[in-house]
């Protein structure tokens, strides 16, 4: 779910050889990479970017494979579960596993090995992220004229601050010609967690967040939304979240643990098709050539840490609303729910052409948050323990993208 911003490419290329920073300005950024094959050596890199004019940047097609829906027929259910496979989850994770031995039934456990531990230190949005898939199978199961009965922790509820082997649901199918479909149903395909900077001229109008609002109506969510019309209040909004991804940004557990799940070209996206994808064949070529060390974090002064939080306020700027869900309480179903209810918003504003991206980093529950975490949570009348906001997201019209990398249906089933 885009908890943070895709690492940009002055990441990389500051950290090799301690080059200049790329920028927009097209003659620098050639005169950036002219510098580094002058510093590394002319004829080994010279061979191997001869042909980096050509590469494509575009996401390999086995990585987005999925985004096409199910091509063959097949089991209901594995029909069902391809839909599922597209929900949106924190760093691009997808850390669900189904069981199908049982006829009529899926059993839905989380990956333990893929965990966020560093800023999802209670696993709060891995449960968000559960909730997510959980109302994508509905939404695809009533397009099929199918019911489901989604029983939560059927073993046992999750603790709050751990979770285990045990499953997070057992969801039971059977026909129903009376289900009701979903309108819904015809975004998820096109569904994207947009990261880029919006058209601030675009505002987002009165009836197109009371859809999204209406959208969630099944959950018992109190949803809020601030816009331009309100320019003290969207100022804070920047200013919180400025702050809570310079701390994540500069906190080196914190964004070491973004480094293990970065995919750098199109080999590495292949090869894993999830996590946080970066597709350049120049910053490529430095990955290959072992220039980006990921078991090192840039130093909060680094040139390279200091253009990310300038990109990311500039993308801050350019946001003409944010949105947040607040629950009363923060169980392990009351976090599931506000996942359920957070992709359908999602998809209804997908229908209205809106741009999402969560703002996650405020909302984490790790020290180094707690001024950010105290300050959201004030700003959006949430006193917490009583009240957690469970999502926190700019809202635009951002400019065409590709969906995120996915696994694949066959990668998520369990057999025991």
């Amino acid at each position: 779910m885009g908890k943070l911003d895709a690492l940009t490419s002055s990441i990389l290329l500051a950290q090799a050889n301690d080059l200049p920073l790329a920028n927009t300005n097209p003659i620098e950024v050639n005169m950036n990479r002219r510098t580094f094959i002058r510093i590394v050596g002319g004829g080994a890199i010279f061979s191997a970017t001869a042909g980096l004019a050509a590469c494509s940047r575009d996401m390999p097609p086995e990585a987005i494979a999925a985004w096409k829906g199910p091509q063959t027929e097949m089991d209901v259910r594995k029909w069902i579960l391809s839909y599922a496979i597209l929900a949106p989850h924190s760093h691009n994770l997808q850390s669900w596993l189904v069981d199908l031995r049982t006829p009529d039934e899926i059993l839905l456990y989380c990956d333990l090995t893929r965990l966020l531990p560093e800023t999802d230190p209670y696993y709060r949005q891995i449960m968000i992220s559960h909730g997510t898939f959980l109302e994508l199978v509905d939404i695809a199961a009533r397009e099929r004229g199918i019911r489901t009965t989604i029983e939560l922790f059927p073993q046992g509820e999750y603790g709050p601050e751990a979770i285990d082997q045990r499953p997070l649901a057992r969801i039971r199918l059977a026909a129903d010609s009376g289900v009701a479909k979903d309108p819904l149903f015809g975004q998820v395909l096109h569904r994207r967690t947009n990261r880029e900077a919006y058209d601030l001229s675009n505002v987002i109008q009165e009836d197109a967040v009371q859809s999204i609002a209406d959208s969630m109506q099944a959950y018992p969510i109190r949803f809020g939304f601030v816009g331009l019309d309100r320019p003290e209040e969207i100022k804070k909004h920047r200013a919180i979240a400025a702050d809570a991804w310079r701390i994540e940004l500069t906190t080196p557990a914190k964004i070491l643990e973004t480094y293990k799940v970065l995919r750098v070209g199109a080999g590495e996206i292949a090869q894993y098709r999830d996590g946080i994808s970066i597709n350049d064949p120049f910053l490529s070529l430095i990955v290959r050539l072992g220039l980006f060390d990921r078991s090192q974090a840039p130093k909060p002064d680094d040139s390279a840490t200091l253009d990310q939080i300038e990109r990311f306020n500039k993308n801050l700027e350019s946001t003409p609303g944010f949105m947040w869900m607040v629950t009363e309480g923060n169980d392990r179903i009351t976090q599931v729910n506000a996942g359920r209810a957070y992709v359908r918003a999602q998809l209804a504003g997908t229908a209205l052409g809106i741009s999402m991206q969560p703002l996650q980093q405020a909302l984490q529950e790790y020290a180094e948050q707690h001024r950010s975490y105290t300050e959201i949570h004030h700003l959006l009348n949430a006193p917490s323990p009583r009240y957690t906001v469970q999502m926190w997201a700019r809202l635009g019209v951002g400019p065409p993208i590709e969906p995120a990398p996915r696994r694949g249906l066959e990668a998520h089933i369990f057999n025991g």
